[in-house]
């Protein structure tokens, strides 16, 4: 008889919001709130937080759903990196 295996937990992601001179922070905050369970404050204080430091960290979330939300940002053209939590 084999033994339970355990649940095997998904590697965790950082997304990263980054600044950039192209897009409206109007047009930055509609998207957080859009694509992200944030909400409109939330999504002001992160997108703020980009603006002055130049990135922001948004969501720490599991690899596959952190790719789709960097697929989503762009579409919109905003920039934002994933990166393995360490």
């Amino acid at each position: 008889m084999n033994a339970p295996t355990q649940p095997r937990h998904l590697p965790l992601f950082k997304v990263i919001l980054h600044n950039d001179d192209e897009n409206s922070m109007h047009h930055v905050i509609d998207s957080i709130v859009e694509l992200t369970p944030l909400n409109q404050e939330d999504a002001m204080s992160r997108a703020n937080e980009a603006h002055y430091s130049g990135c922001s960290l948004l969501l720490v979330i599991h690899r596959e759903r952190a790719e789709l939300y960097e697929e989503q940002f762009r579409s919109k053209s905003l920039t934002v990196t994933i990166e393995p939590v360490e």
